[in-house]
């Protein structure tokens, strides 16, 4: 037999004590569940998120369209202004009347409504002002355009004309 040499001895502050493995591996276990938990509420949140961009993408999808399809209803608007009083008892002007109101039924059908503005506050997020006039200061006293949101997003602003703060000069022969 050979002659074996004798084991070299490790100093005992090389050794690593057994306590000190176990909470070493503790730690990292508990890291590595922290952060499947982390990944866990991350691909939750993405999950979530996935699912309110499609609605939205859905309900606003016809956006586009609808947009381009203000002006017809604008131009409808300014036919039936501007028709006299014999021409509004026809029947033709009866029928356009009809289609108009089928045209916005459609649109309203998609979620279109309009944006009331005259005798309101003016609101920067709902009108888009064009010019000051005679009336309460800070209240739409006139409607330009009409403005429109689909859902509860406004599509375009209400075009207006809002009161400066002086007061027509009749009003005050009055008092």
């Amino acid at each position: 037999m050979i002659p074996r040499e004798p084991e070299e001895q490790k100093p005992e502050s090389m050794e690593v004590e057994p306590e000190q493995a176990l909470s070493e591996v503790r730690q990292k276990a508990e890291d590595y569940l922290e952060s499947w938990k982390r990944a866990q509420a991350d691909f939750i949140n993405y999950k979530r998120r996935a699912e309110q961009e499609k609605l939205e993408m859905g309900q606003y999808a016809n956006a586009q369209l609808i947009l381009n399809l203000l002006p017809v209803l604008d131009d409808f608007e300014r036919a039936f202004d501007n028709t006299t009083p014999k021409e509004a008892k026809t029947e033709w002007v009866a029928g356009v009347k009809l289609i108009e109101n089928k045209f916005r039924s459609i649109l309203s059908a998609q979620g279109l409504t309009q944006i009331d503005a005259v005798g309101k506050p003016f609101d920067p997020s709902l009108h888009e002002a064009v010019m000051h006039a005679q009336g309460e200061e800070g209240i739409v006293v006139q409607e330009m355009r009409r403005g429109y949101k689909l859902n509860d997003r406004v599509l375009r602003p209400s075009q207006v004309v809002v009161g400066n703060g002086e007061t027509a000069p009749h009003d005050e022969n009055k008092t």
